[in-house]
């Protein structure tokens, strides 16, 4: 029988990034700022997090990044607008971001790498286990990977990484598992981790993605990590010593996702997951696919 743990009710989302790959636009914008068809990148993310039923968000930023806590303040000035014109519907969608969670903000301050940000949420998350969900990476909300990592951790404590199979060739853009398989088909128990390692080294072909539940052991292994891949305190280092050893916080589960997710951090995935999203909307897809037809026929 598998043991209950205490419920998880934050989340920290790291959005300190400069998105130099997305410059010049990202010089005066948070690239989680970017819009994937009406709704910032960051949006989709937070939405995510409360539909997993984490409506704590503590958001990790940086300099420059004052627009991530204005979108999600209320807007007193446009909300009046608005009332006066009696446009209920886009009313409701600019209130929608004031009211979806609780957020909180901290800064970074020095760009030391995805632990130390992770670390810099201590003081908030305190001694419970928590989400950690990265900006760049969109999961689709028909496919719950955080209510099911959510599940999993609950039930076996520890901590629990996503993971997706990738091509091994794409095995050195990502952190990778060593796994053993468990009784439930979607599960993997991580023995080791590794970031960005050469295809040849690679433990599996099976990458890190970017939602972890973590046990807030992590903390005291991120204070003791020294640099390491590009000279950052990597957090696959620190999940690869609770790997290594289940005493410190439990053990390390993966859970693999074969659902859709839009990858926001490489440009060329950013305009495809723009497209797939408009092509699936109701008020939008119908008029936007018939063009896309028509455009590929005439352009190819």
């Amino acid at each position: 029988m598998t043991q209950s743990h205490p419920r998880i009710s934050k989340a920290v989302i790291p959005a300190a990034g400069l998105g130099t790959r997305f410059l010049p636009a990202t010089k005066a914008t948070p690239k989680e700022m970017l819009p994937v068809v009406d709704k910032p990148a960051i949006q989709y993310v937070v939405e995510e997090a409360v539909a997993a039923g984490l409506d704590d968000v503590l958001m990790v930023t940086g300099r420059n990044k004052r627009p991530l806590e204005d979108h999600f303040d209320r807007n007193y000035e446009l909300e009046s607008a608005l009332q006066k014109k009696g446009d209920a519907g886009r009313l409701a969608k600019v209130q929608e971001s004031s009211d979806l969670a609780t957020m909180h903000y901290v800064r970074q301050g020095d760009p030391k790498g995805l632990g130390h940000a992770v670390l810099c949420a201590a003081p908030h998350v305190g001694h419970e286990p928590f989400a950690v969900l990265l900006g760049d990476d969109l999961i689709d909300p028909r496919d719950p990977l955080l209510q099911r990592m959510v599940e999993v951790q609950e039930q076996r404590g520890g901590s629990v990484i996503a993971l997706m199979e990738v091509a091994p060739e794409q095995i050195h853009l990502y952190g990778c598992a060593a796994v053993e398989t468990t009784e439930d088909s979607d599960v993997v128990k991580v023995s080791g981790l590794v970031e960005k390692p050469d295809p040849s080294d690679a433990p599996s072909n099976y990458a890190v993605i970017g939602r972890y539940v973590l046990d807030p052991h992590i903390f005291d292994i991120l204070r003791r990590t020294e640099p390491g891949r590009g000279g950052e305190i990597q957090l696959t280092d620190a999940l690869q010593q609770l790997a290594a050893d289940e005493k410190i916080g439990g053990p390390v589960h993966g859970v693999v996702f074969k659902g859709r997710r839009y990858d926001t951090g490489d440009r060329g995935d950013y305009l495809r997951a723009i497209v797939r999203l408009a092509c699936e909307r109701e008020d939008l897809g119908p008029d936007f696919r018939t063009w896309l037809r028509s455009y590929v026929a005439e352009e190819m």
